[in-house]
């Protein structure tokens, strides 16, 4: 056992661990846990086909043109997840939504099943997966340690699927209006990075740009959220001044001469 590529290949798995848990979770607590899990479940499923068929061969796999198709999707479903979590957190607050079985008729139906929740877990797993299986090939061909790379991969995978089991019931707790807005930028982020790399841009710090980005995406979002509801509630004011005036027929005295 080479203790060196282990721990390289623990700790290189481990980052893209932590993305694949965060879509996974954040897709099951904000749309359907039935949907998040299957779509991973099928990810993975198709990741190890392609171990199976390819072998060492999957380093070679062309990772821009996937990175760029992911990336765009999650890019799509993010920019409309914010939106929504933008005007809803508007109109309603951040409390409302809290322990509520879903988010509303219109993006989820429970009888239903959520093509939309399956297509980004499988997507975010694939792509994740597929980095890696390159991982572990890379480290352990280069030093002749294939089983120590395999090994310290899984116990990555292991350890941080254990972590994000233990931990969305703590995200669920977020109201899921908050969480749509959330969730939303989340996906933006990872839809940003992903379709940048795919362009064959090298993004500075590399993975560390996703917690600028995602800092960047949830600054915004907050300050359009105060821009619309600061705009909305003037216009409930203008609203409320002409239905108050003394020719509108919403006056009380008003009504009781007709």
């Amino acid at each position: 056992m080479n203790l060196a590529v282990l721990l390289a290949a623990f700790f290189a798995t481990a980052i893209e661990v932590i993305e694949m848990v965060a879509i996974v979770v954040g897709v099951g607590v904000a749309r359907s846990w039935r949907a998040s899990l299957a779509g991973a479940s099928a990810g993975l499923i198709v990741l190890v086909a392609l171990v199976t068929v390819l072998g060492i061969a999957v380093r070679d796999v062309p990772l821009s043109p996937v990175r760029l198709v992911v990336g765009a999707l999650l890019l799509v479903f993010g920019l409309q997840w914010l939106r929504k979590g933008v005007l809803r957190v508007a109109r309603d607050g951040w409390g409302v939504g809290h322990n509520a079985p879903d988010l509303d008729s219109s993006d989820v139906d429970q009888h239903r099943f959520d093509w939309t929740g399956f297509v980004l877990s499988f997507k975010g797993v694939s792509l994740e997966g597929l980095e890696v299986m390159v991982i572990v090939v890379a480290f352990g061909t280069a030093a002749g340690a294939v089983s120590s790379a395999v090994v310290g991969a899984v116990t990555a995978i292991i350890v941080l699927g254990a972590v994000g089991a233990l931990t969305y019931r703590l995200v669920a707790r977020i109201p899921r209006r908050a969480l749509q807005l959330f969730v939303g930028a989340l996906l933006t982020t990872f839809g940003t990075y992903w379709a940048v790399e795919g362009l064959g841009v090298a993004w500075p710090g590399e993975e560390a740009a996703l917690v600028a980005l995602g800092a960047l995406y949830v600054l915004a979002a907050l300050a359009l959220l105060s821009w619309v509801r600061h705009g909305w509630q003037e216009t409930t004011q203008v609203a409320g001044h002409r239905g108050s005036s003394p020719g509108s027929s919403s006056d009380p005295s008003a009504s009781g001469r007709h």
